[in-house]
């Protein structure tokens, strides 16, 4: 132990450690938050949308796609229930491929229309859809396929 009187500048840098820790852990949380997913490659641009509620049990997973001229575009998607809590493990609902031909610079929405039960038994389901894609040039070359990307997480009503 010590007989060496404690100074007021220690007490405050040390009070201090604990605030700035905070502040460094809260600035890191802002960055990691996930933004709304977009990815592109050889010339196209793959955006995987909300999920938009069509009632009832139906959810349209929809897709943006861009892409220059000459480019054929196919993505690969799977449509998940997210599941809270403390099980954590998504439900899967389904997986769709679609093959895009664009023989000019176009921009398209793709529906892909699926039905979601009703896993919760709560009344509503909370829904989120993963694309990845690859493009065709046009030498005929195919690029690496992209990582997944993630569209935000929507709550989706279910038809009583």
């Amino acid at each position: 132990m010590s007989i060496t009187p404690t100074t007021k500048a220690r007490t405050r840098a040390i009070a201090l450690v604990p605030i700035v820790s905070l502040g460094l852990l809260g600035g890191s949380v802002a960055v990691a938050a996930p933004a709304q997913a977009e990815t592109s490659r050889n010339g196209c641009t793959v955006n995987p949308l909300d999920p938009r509620d069509l009632r009832g049990n139906r959810v349209d997973f929809r897709i943006k796609v861009e892409c220059r001229a000459d480019r054929t575009v196919q993505i690969r998607q799977l449509r998940y229930e997210d599941e809270r809590g403390p099980r954590r493990s998504d439900d899967f609902l389904g997986s769709s491929h679609f093959t895009e031909k664009f023989n000019w610079r176009d921009t398209r929405t793709i529906h892909s229309v699926d039905r979601v039960p009703n896993l919760d038994r709560r009344g509503s389901e909370e829904v989120y859809h993963i694309v990845s894609f690859r493009v065709k040039n046009n030498n005929g070359h195919w690029s690496d396929w992209t990582r997944w990307e993630k569209s935000g997480v929507v709550e989706v009503q279910r038809g009583r």
